[in-house]
């Protein structure tokens, strides 16, 4: 059943992001830009494992890796502008994006962050 709920809460929270950006994708905006994900993804693991150096271990990777998907925030809709099709600004964006991420995590490893 605790399975159930954290599945059900993290899939309303996504729709409701679909949702609301079809009325307002300022709204829409606001609510994805707050750290949701995060949240919740912490406040399971706490009570998963009650372990507050976990969390704690979470929170920093979390920071460390938002930076490398800012990217994707960045070109998308630089690409679309420029008249790059939907798909295929959405695929560049997320190649990039990953790649970003690739070089993050090699940056962590070389600093001691696991």
């Amino acid at each position: 059943m605790y399975y159930f709920i954290k599945v059900a809460l993290t899939a309303v929270l996504v729709v409701a992001v679909s949702e609301i950006s079809k009325r307002s994708t300022l709204l829409g905006s606001v609510l994805a830009s707050l750290p949701l994900i995060s949240f919740l993804g912490m406040i399971w693991l706490y009570i998963d494992t009650g372990s507050i150096d976990k969390v704690s271990e979470l929170s920093r990777n979390i920071f460390w890796l938002v930076l490398p998907s800012l990217s994707f925030f960045l070109l998308l809709p630089y690409l679309l502008k420029k008249g790059v099709g939907f798909n295929t600004g959405f695929g560049i964006s997320t190649v990039v994006m990953i790649g970003l991420y690739l070089g993050m995590v090699f940056c962590l490893k070389k600093m001691g962050i696991q």
